[in-house]
């Protein structure tokens, strides 16, 4: 998606951001930037501005939870919902599946989702949850991705998949404006992403806020971090990936699993905040670079935690030594068997 900056540079100063919240009595989520997105009517369930959270250790460090992927299908579902589409297919994962499903029903859009089967359960039902078709594959997303490629013209799906339509990174530059204002409309020294197209958005906020006047400055480096060994289905999305990081100085890092998962506990008992393995991937990469000298803990640093540590309960199972079908942890103390709901104000 392009703007014409230069007439928004004229239209669009800063300050239109707080007249929209002022007539609108609320924070208006990722839509207060509405003068940089396509003219819509927005499919949103409370998306966007998070809050950027001070590290209780490190003076210079802030975590954001950025919930990318619901940035990302709130403007993707509106433009679809726009043009008249009604049945949506992805390739997924993990997160981007129930985020599609649950805008599909806000929309009433049909969604078609295919997934590995060895997906984590929770995004798994989550998807189902909110009436996605969804498929599950032997095999890896790129399987999935083919399924797709190779049944949507006779199914007469549109394909929503990472870089496959212009929407979705729309929502998602939005995280890099709600950086940038809430750090007073002032860069960072560096912004640390779990591998994904969050950055790719991110970069193109920053162009675009530099091409506003709403700020200059240097650009923060970008570094990408993600857990060894894993495989992607987009070589297009990671060539762009590679290319931001080395404008800006930043850098690539990968970490075993054992690394991640001690992370998360760490950020979880000494900070009281249970983060997504991508997010404490990104703080296992923080600690690293800070220990190495890379980077200071005055300099200020900001982490992107693109999921929910909620529903990484495989991963903070595996983090305390209590995978699924143990019945103690750790500590010896006996696992329940089963999960009930209620207890307090409806039975058991």
């Amino acid at each position: 998606m392009r703007y014409d900056m230069a007439a928004l540079r004229l239209s669009a100063p800063r300050e239109n951001i707080l007249k929209r919240i002022a007539a609108a009595n609320t924070s208006l989520g990722m839509w207060r930037y509405a003068d940089v997105l396509p003219a819509v009517e927005p499919v949103t369930l409370g998306e966007g501005f998070t809050p950027m959270l001070r590290s209780r250790r490190y003076p210079g460090l802030f975590l954001k939870e950025v919930a990318s992927q619901r940035r990302g299908f709130s403007m993707a579902v509106s433009m679809a919902k726009h043009y008249g589409l009604k049945n949506l297919a992805l390739a997924s994962a993990g997160n981007a599946a129930g985020a599609l499903a649950a805008y599909a029903a806000a929309a009433q859009i049909a969604a078609y989702v295919f997934m590995p089967r060895d997906v984590p359960q929770a995004s798994y039902l989550e998807a189902v949850a909110y009436g996605a078709n969804v498929t599950l594959v032997e095999g890896s997303i790129s399987d999935c991705a083919r399924t797709i490629a190779e049944r949507k013209d006779a199914e007469g799906w549109f394909d929503v998949s990472c870089l496959k339509e212009p929407f979705r990174l729309e929502g998602e530059k939005t995280m890099g404006y709600e950086l940038v204002e809430q750090s007073g409309w002032r860069y960072p020294d560096a912004v640390l992403f779990p591998a994904g197209t969050g950055l790719i958005g991110t970069w193109k906020a920053f162009e675009e806020m530099e091409a506003l006047g709403w700020v200059s400055e240097k650009r923060p480096k970008m570094i990408v971090v993600q857990a060894s060994g894993i495989a992607h289905a987009d070589e297009l999305r990671d060539e762009l990936i590679l290319s931001i990081v080395q404008q800006s100085g930043g850098l690539t890092l990968d970490f075993e699993e054992g690394q991640i998962r001690t992370s998360l506990l760490d950020w979880a008992r000494l900070e009281g905040l249970i983060l997504s393995p991508e997010g404490a991937a990104a703080t296992a990469a923080y600690d690293h670079l800070i220990v190495d000298g890379r980077l200071s803990s005055e300099e200020k640093v900001v982490i992107f935690d693109n999921g929910a540590g909620s529903k990484s309960g495989d991963a903070i199972a595996a983090a305390i030594q209590s995978p699924s079908g143990v019945e103690k942890d750790h500590r010896g103390v006996t696992l329940p068997s089963r999960y009930r709901v209620g207890g307090i104000i409806t039975p058991q």
